[in-house]
């Protein structure tokens, strides 16, 4: 059956048109966003719901979507999606953070020559019938400083386009190392330094715990006096009431801004003051970019739905389709391996070691250590998956550390996966066989080499004559038909272990028989998702 989309929102016909091109069964509703009782009536029918920003989707959304997969938003900002939620409900949620990013950078450099030359104010004077020409004395962009503070993808546009401009641009970010500052052309500075040297200010960081109000009233302070700040980012980076004293005061000559810390914006501090620019969230509102992340989203859910490429996720590591065609082998791998684990312990588990050798150390370890965690964690939660493994794993406290070595030995490249808990470590790892499938190697620290099966038997026992025997007779009588033995040891005399590849589960009665006989140490029955 083919997966199913919702789009809730205003989507181009175009994007539309992309899901059905991909095979992909497509309810276009651009008006049930903005109804929340109908929305979470029909929303459980959808494997994707494509939205903008008009649709708000509640943790009372999510719960009601019990097929969802994937929430994409055509846009940036995800404000009006419970992420926490859909993590929870294991439901992917992804933007389209690249398809705006010319626009947003044009109409911060539009604010800047606006507040520069004070050109909504000069238009409202005119369109009045004054002519005031005195009044709205400019100045010019060249030759001076603008500090940019984040200088990734659409503060790099901006600094492209502020030195064509032949301006003097200085960068704050963390991020930015001294060989992309020196390709890019700015000077790569402190924020401080920023504050004193800028003649204008422009901001293009997300809102984050480090970022909230990093234009304090103490930061405002240290600016050059008759800065102009730009703000097309997102509202909350500056102390707005503060910004609105410094205006005051003349410290600050002007400001343009397009976001703000309350939005719908009907009332702020920034106002009706002179010099200020203000617009109302226009930085991505241009046709070729709501066109652009129109696309974008729709590519985006159409790859996960049909092939598991993860592009542009928020509360997933992103999987490319190439990664996801080489590396598929290895994720069902990893959530086999986890999955046993998972099944073979009963007490809580402190914390989970997952070692990447050989070729698989060069793959997408944080998907892989997605696949491990969740194949673990369906043992106390059978609904669990690569995006909400992490989230329950945490709640639960279990810490996670990943080591990746070169190759080690006669495998080109295997993955081990230990958990710790108050009592014992338990490990076991798999390799990936040329022909795709995946295999135990090693349990225990006992080697083997093992088929995964849907349904298989896993038992210890001392290393005795007879156990064999005992095994395929006790399976046998009860009508239990193997399909693949592999066997193993410690060492001679020693512990050995029995892993069961069979065609149907072991009825209780059987597990319940071998275990009477008193020569097992553990009898245990496990399945896998092998589909």
């Amino acid at each position: 059956m083919a997966p199913k989309v919702l789009i809730s929102d205003k989507l181009s016909d175009a994007a539309v048109q992309i899901f059905r091109d991909r095979g992909i069964d497509v309810d276009f509703m651009p008006d049930v966003g903005k109804d929340k009782e109908k929305l979470a009536q029909i929303i459980g029918d959808y494997d994707g719901l494509a939205i903008r920003s008009a649709t708000k989707v509640t943790e009372k959304i999510i719960a009601a979507a019990t097929n969802l997969k994937v929430i994409g938003r055509a846009g940036i900002g995800t404000d009006n999606i419970d992420k926490d939620a859909a993590s929870k409900k294991g439901v992917i949620v992804m933007n389209t953070p690249f398809g705006n990013m010319i626009t947003t950078a044009e109409h911060a450099i539009a604010m800047m020559f606006a507040v520069a030359r004070q050109i909504p104010e000069a238009s409202a004077s005119t369109h009045a019938g004054k002519w005031e020409k005195s009044k709205f004395m400019g100045v010019e962009l060249t030759g001076k400083t603008l500090g940019v503070i984040g200088a990734g993808n659409i503060g790099g546009i901006v600094c492209d386009r502020a030195r064509g401009l032949k301006m003097k641009v200085i960068a704050y970010d963390p991020f930015l190392g001294q060989e992309k500052a020196d390709k890019m052309g700015v000077e790569k500075v402190e924020l401080d330094d920023l504050l004193a040297r800028a003649d204008f200010i422009t901001l293009h960081v997300p809102f984050t715990d480090q970022t909230a109000n990093i234009l304090s009233r103490e930061a405002l302070a240290k600016t050059k006096p008759g800065v102009r700040i730009i703000n097309c980012a997102r509202g909350g980076l500056v102390d707005e009431g503060a910004l609105a004293d410094a205006l005051k005061s003349g410290h600050v000559a002007g400001a343009a801004f397009d976001v703000f810390a309350q939005e719908p914006a009907t009332e702020n501090a920034l106002f009706n003051l002179p010099n200020v620019v203000c617009t109302p969230h226009l930085g991505a509102a241009t046709t070729e970019a709501q066109e652009n992340v129109a696309l974008q989203v729709a590519e985006q859910m159409s790859d996960y739905l049909l092939t598991g490429a993860v592009t542009n996720a928020l509360n997933m590591p992103s999987v490319t389709a190439e990664e996801a065609k080489v590396m598929g082998p290895w994720l069902k791998l990893a959530g086999h391996l986890g999955a046993f684990i998972g099944q073979m312990t009963d007490e809580p588990i402190k914390a989970i070691n997952i070692l990447y050798d050989g070729v698989v150390a060069g793959m997408n370890l944080e998907a892989l250590n997605c696949g491990a965690i969740a194949g673990i964690m369906k043992k106390v939660n059978p609904d669990v998956n690569m995006v909400s493994a992490p989230v329950v794993a945490k709640e639960r406290g279990v810490q996670i550390s990943t080591t990746n070595q070169d190759k080690s030995g006669v495998f080109d490249g295997y993955i081990k996966v230990t958990v710790v808990t108050g009592k014992r470590e338990r490990s076991v790892a798999g390799t990936v066989f040329s022909d795709g499938k995946p295999r135990f190697i090693q349990i225990k620290g006992i080697n083997v080499d093992a088929e995964v099966g849907a349904h298989m038997l896993y038992t210890t026992n001392e290393d005795v004559p007879g156990i064999i025997g005992l095994l395929g007779q006790t399976m046998g009588e009860n009508g239990v038909n193997i399909a693949n033995f592999t066997l193993g040891r410690s060492a001679a005399k020693g512990e050995a272990i029995a892993l069961l590849y069979i065609d149907d589960p072991v009825p209780a009665g059987v597990l319940k028989q071998l275990e009477q006989t008193g020569k097992f140490t553990q009898v245990k029955p496990l399945t896998f998702d092998v589909a």
